[in-house]
Parts: C-alpha cells; sequence; structure tokens
C-alpha cells in the first residue's frame, strides 16, 4: 500500500469518524507525508492507529488523538500558535496548515535541526523551530492565540498559560494523572482561565520537565 492511501486509511478510519469536523485540519493530514517525520527504522508504523517512538522516551502519538485535541484548539487562518515538544516537525506541519504563524520548540539539539531541514525540504515557510526549553516556551514571541502540547504532562503548564493572549487564548494537552488521562482545553480571559475535560487518552509518557515532582517523605 503506498503512503498516500495509508494517510487517505487513517484519516478515514482514525480521524473523520472520532468527530474531527476542521476540514483544512483533515486535508493537512492527508497531505503531509507523516512517515517523513519519525525514524527511518519507525516508518512502517507511521499510520499505525499507536503512538510512535521517536527518540529516548518521546513519541509521536497516534494521529486520532493528535486530530482530536487540535480540532478542540479551534485554530484560526490568523492565530499564532506555539508548538510545545514538536519532535521531528510532524505537528509544527500540520499546524503550519491552519495558523498563520507557528512558533515550534524542541529542546534536542539535534532534533530540532532535523524538525527544521523537514520543514524546509516540505516548502513549509510559516514555521519555525526554536532549540528552547520545553517548559519556559518562547515568551518573546508571544503572546499566542493557541499553545498545543501533544504530549502528556502532569504539572508546569503555568509559565505557558502566561503567555497566552488575554483575550479567549487557548491551550491543549493531555493531562496525565497516575495511569488515567484526559485530554483537556485551558482557556484565558484577562486574568482569569478555565479548564474543560474533552476526552480519555493515555499518552506513552510524560513530556521531559512535565512530570509531577516527587513529594518529599519523612
Amino acid at each position: 500500500m503506498d503512503t498516500a492511501t495509508q494517510r487517505k486509511h487513517m484519516v478515514d478510519s482514525q480521524v473523520r469518524p472520532n468527530d474531527v469536523t476542521d476540514f483544512a485540519l483533515q486535508a493537512a493530514m492527508l497531505e503531509l507525508p507523516r512517515e517523513r517525520f519519525v525514524p527511518a527504522d519507525k516508518r512502517a508504523l507511521a499510520y499505525v492507529e499507536q503512538d510512535v517512538p521517536l527518540f529516548e522516551d518521546r513519541y509521536l502519538i497516534e494521529a486520532r488523538d493528535f486530530a482530536k485535541l487540535v480540532n478542540a484548539a479551534a485554530i484560526q487562518p490568523t492565530d499564532l500558535v506555539l508548538d510545545i515538544g514538536c519532535g521531528y516537525g510532524y505537528s509544527a506541519a500540520v499546524l503550519a496548515r491552519l495558523a498563520s504563524v507557528v512558533v515550534a520548540i524542541e529542546e534536542n539539539e539535534t532534533v530540532a535541526a532535523k524538525a527544521t531541514d523537514r520543514l524546509a525540504e516540505l516548502g513549509i515557510d510559516n514555521a519555525v523551530v526554536m532549540n528552547e526549553a520545553l517548559t519556559k516556551g518562547c515568551p518573546n514571541q508571544g503572546p499566542y492565540d493557541v499553545i498545543v502540547i501533544a504530549h502528556g504532562v502532569e504539572e508546569g503548564l503555568e509559565p505557558l498559560l502566561s503567555q497566552l493572549k488575554e483575550d479567549v487564548g487557548r491551550l491543549v494537552t493531555i493531562k496525565s494523572e497516575g495511569r488515567v488521562g484526559h485530554a483537556t482545553l485551558y482557556t484565558r480571559s484577562g486574568e482569569a482561565y478555565g479548564e474543560r475535560r474533552l476526552f480519555e487518552s493515555y499518552p506513552p509518557g510524560i513530556l521531559p520537565g512535565f512530570r509531577k515532582k516527587a513529594a518529599f517523605q519523612f
């Protein structure tokens, strides 16, 4: 099966049936070669309904959860988007099809360079990859309409939430509590923040820097 057929099957079976109504998002996932954003020895897994190992303890989350998460962010063509933990650049590539500008953060310098190369090879010129600490975001380029963290997190969102625009900025991520995970939408209106659970999700790990610190015990 060629990759174009695999992409169509992925969208038809994993994305469209799961309340992903953003046609631009569907089109981006149909067109972008997902296999180009994973290691060569994992390309056979690019369109399988599972998380794909990338490097160390990092994964590209399955297409269903990624699509539902981005769909919930309701990204507009004029939006400035911050992508935390872009890996080899797949999330940034998809988001760039939906938004005006994407600032993607990756703290692994080698991986960030490869993500930059992948985006350039595909002619994506409205996304830039910054080699920065994931937990710090990129406040100098903000504030952002939307922040996407397509990974599991336990805590440490406060510095990123403060980088949202005050006029209904949105942050989407997967909040993990023990073995339970929920995709979650955070919103900002002035100095007030809202939080809404979207759907159950079980990411394979926690993004570095966002794991809950062990409590001190006597």
